[in-house]
């Protein structure tokens, strides 16, 4: 607890699991990932939170989620943390010594914290998509596909969206294939250009997509 509040943020998306002289392990995300940091000798004359601070020789993440059991959403959500993490390049060139290690579990909270909405959002589409005319919400690696359709345009079709770890503050990439119907890439760009970035942005989008395009139809089969 007394290091928790050493290390305590606006929010926490971590937690302790242990810690000691040779070692600490961290878990985020409802424990399915797993932080495990290892120390090697104390700085000369550098103190950390009242005791010696050491060197960081070695740390890794691991994934302890088990993907044929958990939801889609949870696996999408897993791919891009990692793939954050990935990009970073080696963690311990810039982690050093226990000093860094707030910036650093701040920085990857931050991201956690942004997959982490964005699987809720995924979720919700999965669960009540019907009540924006979303006949299906499937996961493809990073991407999400939406298939929508509409008797009223006699319309249907899917929009894949590719996602990345700087979900949403960035515009999302994505293409449209027409099913029936004339509603395709221009229609799509034009709506979901005018929805601005931030939270619950891809539901938005799709929110959009239904007010614009489709709302007050059925659906076709």
């Amino acid at each position: 607890e007394e290091l928790q509040r050493f290390f305590f943020f606006s929010f926490t998306e971590w937690e302790i699991s242990e810690w000691s002289d040779q070692q600490a392990v961290f878990t985020f995300l409802y424990d399915s990932i797993e932080l495990t940091i290892t120390f090697g000798p104390p700085v000369d004359g550098a103190v950390f939170n009242d005791n010696p601070c050491r060197k960081i020789v070695d740390m890794s993440f691991e994934s302890l989620l088990d993907e044929e059991k958990a939801p889609i959403s949870s696996c999408l959500v897993q791919r891009l943390i990692f793939q954050f993490i990935e990009s970073q390049g080696s963690w311990q060139t810039k982690c050093t010594t226990m000093h860094h290690l707030p910036q650093m579990l701040h920085e990857v909270s931050l991201v956690v914290n942004r997959c982490r909405l964005l699987g809720e959002e995924i979720e919700f589409l999965n669960r009540w998509g019907g009540k924006f005319n979303l006949l299906k919400t499937e996961v493809d690696n990073t991407k999400v596909k939406l298939l929508f359709s509409t008797s009223t345009a006699f319309a249907k079709f899917e929009v894949t969206f590719s996602l990345s770890a700087n979900y949403p503050s960035a515009p999302l990439p994505f293409t449209v294939q027409k099913r029936i119907g004339s509603l395709g890439q221009d229609e799509i760009s034009a709506v979901v250009s005018n929805v601005p970035l931030g939270t619950n942005y891809l539901m938005r989008m799709v929110k959009m997509i239904h007010h614009n395009l489709l709302q007050g139809s059925l659906i076709v089969q």
